[in-house]
Formats: structure tokens, sequence, C-alpha cells
């Protein structure tokens, strides 16, 4: 009898362990607890309040998945990754633009078809094609980051005082230039346009503009670097023309945006993130935007994105994927917008269709305007994007400050065109 029953234990332990392999046994793997770490800029209570909020909805959502948040200073944020991917310790899911994106890529250190699989996901047709031509891989075939908002530049403008001087709406160079001229009064410290002229990324931002208005970019197709060019050079002597009629020394976003403000000048370049101060202490029905125009429209945006960094394990992939994809449906998405209402602009076609988003005081403050911006990511045109190609040593460029440098040269410096485009030229050469 007891050979009997030991012969039974072994058949039923066995057969228990053939159960257990098959995925009989009640813990599957659906069922085990994974931790993610989610990395982002958002270090403000008010922000840290609304993604705990989004966090909690989406692990009640997700009970087997742990959201750990690390939020990090952006002055330090791009520090913290490079420190982070040297010791392996890179979080499953991380905020970045699309510049330090390309970095990223160019390091390894994204998952680029784990990114690929949750814009499917999402639908590419949810997204503004700027906006994903911005996160599009060097062979165009795959996306670098998931977008997630964005913001756009231009030239804004005081609709009374241009009208009260009898000019239209400004169409292009020449109707921007003329304008600047009009309302330049030096002795009186009136200037007709706010531009900035600081060594750094706003100038180059701005420059940008005008370059690619004229066909002119810092790649080729090939991803030649073609900065000393015919067009460059014309697109640097309207800059240097048109900075004339700014205000003295090296202007960046403080004094820029100060000067639209308070009357200084009538126009200013600057991003979305003026709407803000203009709800606060101006009046939005009379604020105007218009894009740099010469022989086509170029719209400078910047996209904030979510990526998955490349080398997680099975689970920690499919539980990033899964938070991505929640943090990209229009509802939540929506929510991050508003974190920062006027500045971010929407980069999902859903969130416009939103009722949060279209009854946010901010937004209804500036009617149709808010829709105009929004749909102007798909005029987005960028240093480094040529023909569906997103080259990541734009990045590198970029980073080097070469082309910020050569506008501070030629405008606040006062140094001649042409030998400034060929030594950015060749600077950008020997650096890549």
């Amino acid at each position: 009898m007891k050979k009997r029953g030991l012969v039974l234990l072994v058949v039923v332990l066995m057969l228990s362990a053939v159960l257990a392999a098959c995925g009989g046994s009640s813990g599957s793997s659906d069922d085990k607890q994974v931790t993610i770490e989610f990395m982002h800029s958002s270090v403000e209570k008010e922000r840290l309040d609304v993604i705990k909020e989004l966090v909690a909805k989406f692990e009640k959502e997700n009970p087997n998945i742990k959201v750990k948040q690390v939020p990090v200073e952006e002055d330090a944020f791009n520090t913290k990754v490079v420190t982070l991917a040297r010791s392996g310790k890179l979080p499953a899911v991380l905020e970045v633009s699309q510049d330090f994106a390309k970095v990223m890529v160019k390091d390894k250190l994204i998952d680029e078809d784990a990114v690929k699989d949750v814009i499917q996901k999402v639908g590419e047709d949810s997204y503004y094609e700027g906006a994903l031509n911005l996160t599009r891989s060097e062979d165009g075939k795959s996306y670098i980051g998931v977008p997630l908002t964005g913001w756009v530049q231009g030239i804004w403008y005081d609709k009374k005082a241009l009208a009260a001087a009898n000019f239209e709406e400004p169409k292009n160079w020449n109707d921007i230039l003329t304008i600047a001229k009009h309302f330049t009064n030096k002795s009186n410290k009136k200037y007709g346009i706010a531009i900035p002229t600081a060594e750094g990324a706003m100038a180059e931002q701005a420059f940008s503009q005008f370059a690619l208005s004229n066909k002119a970019n810092v790649l080729d197709a090939k991803g030649n670097i073609t900065i000393d060019t015919k067009e460059m050079n014309q697109a640097l002597t309207f800059y240097q023309e048109l900075s004339k009629y700014t205000m003295p020394g090296s202007n960046d976003v403080t004094e820029i945006k100060d000067a639209f403000m308070n009357g200084t000048v009538p126009m200013a370049i600057y991003s979305t993130y003026i709407l803000p101060a203009v709800f606060t202490d101006g009046d939005p029905s009379n604020v105007g935007f218009i894009i740099p125009e010469e022989k086509e429209k170029a719209v400078y945006g910047t996209i904030s994105a979510l990526t998955l960094s490349d080398g997680l394990d099975d689970s920690q992939k499919a539980a990033g994927k899964k938070l991505v994809e929640f943090l990209s449906e229009p509802e939540n998405q929506t929510k991050w917008v508003l974190m920062s209402p006027g500045g971010a602009q929407p980069v999902n076609k859903g969130v416009l269709e939103n009722e949060n988003y279209k009854n946010n005081e901010v937004v209804k403050a500036f009617g149709n305007l808010s829709n105009e911006i929004a749909e102007s990511f798909n005029d987005i045109q960028v240093f480094g994007l040529v023909d569906g190609k997103n080259f990541t040593k734009m990045g590198d460029i970029t980073s080097s400050g070469v082309v910020g440098k050569m506008v501070n040269n030629v405008t606040v410096g006062g140094k001649d065109v042409d030998s400034e485009l060929e030594k950015a030229q060749s600077t950008a050469e020997s650096n890549n």
C-alpha cells in the first residue's frame, strides 16, 4: 500500500508540473508584477499632481504595473539621461525633445521598433503630419518618439498697432521689413520687431524659419552640410538687415517677450508660450500670428515626445508600451496639454475635439487662433529634416551652437555674412 501511494504521489506531482508549464497554474505571466520608471521634466507641484493622477488611473487599469516617476529639472535632464545610460539604469519611458531624441538614437538608447508599435497602435492618422515628421527615424521607416505635445514659433503682431498705421497682416519678408522700419524710432526706444540675436538655440530657431522659407537647409537629402549656399546667404543677409530694427544688444527669450508685452515693439518672433502672458496681461483678441514666407511657408516647431529605452526585458517593454499608449489617448493627452494651456499645443487631432480642451478658458480666449496654430504643425520645417529623412547629425550641429553663433556674429557683431557662412560651414564639417 505504501509503494502504491508513493507512485500515485509521483504521478500527481508530475501532472502538476506539466500543467504549470502549460500555464495551467493560477499565477500567469500577465499577473506578474512589474515596475517601470517614467522620467519627465515636469517638476512643478501643479504638474506633478496632474501626472500623479494620470499614473494612478493607469495603475488602476493595469494593476500588475507599477510606475515610478523620475522628475528631473529641464536644464539637467539631458545630462541625467547620459549618466543613467552609462550606469545601465535608464528608465523605461522618457519624455524627450526631438533634438535630444536624435542624440539618444545615435547612442543606440532608443527602441525604435517599440516606439513604432505604439504609434501604429494609436494610429498615424491621429497626429499632425508635421509632428510625426519631427519624430521620424533617419531612414524614414520608423520613429524615435511618440508625439506628446508641441509648440510652434512665428511672428506675433499687435493688430491695432498695425491697423492704426494702415498696415495689413504681413505676408512675406518685404512686408515684415517694411513694417519694422516704419515703427522703429530709436531715440524714443521704440523698435519695429523683436528678434533673437543672442548666441543660442533661439537665434537658430528664429533664423531657421527665414532660411527654410527660402529653401535653404543645413543638410541636403544625402546628409551633406549645406550652410554656405546662395539661398542661406540671402536669408542671413535679410536677418542681418531686419536686426537693425530690433532692440540693441543680444536679445533672447526674456528681452523679446518683455518688448512685445510692454509695447516696445508691435511684432515679435516667439513661440506659443507667449500666449499665457497675453491671456493674463494683454488682450487675446488683439494678437495675430503669421509665418515668415518667401518662396514657401516654414513653421518652426518642436515636439515633446515619449520614447522607450533600448535593452528592456520583455515585461518592462510591454509595460512601457502600455504606459505610452495610455498617455497617447486624447483624454489623457488633453490633461497633459492643459498643464500649460496656450503654450503647449496639441499634436494629436483628437485633443482639439476634446470638450475639456475646447472649454479651457485660455484656449477659448484666443478663439479660432488656437485651431490655426495647432494645424500649423502640418507646415513644420526644421533644419536637418529633408524629404522625410530626419538626420540624427543635426542634433550634434544644434548642440555645437554653430548656427546661433553665426547669427549673433552678423547681427550683434556686425560681421560679414559671406565670411560667417564660410566659417560656419567649415566648423560644422570639422565637427561631423
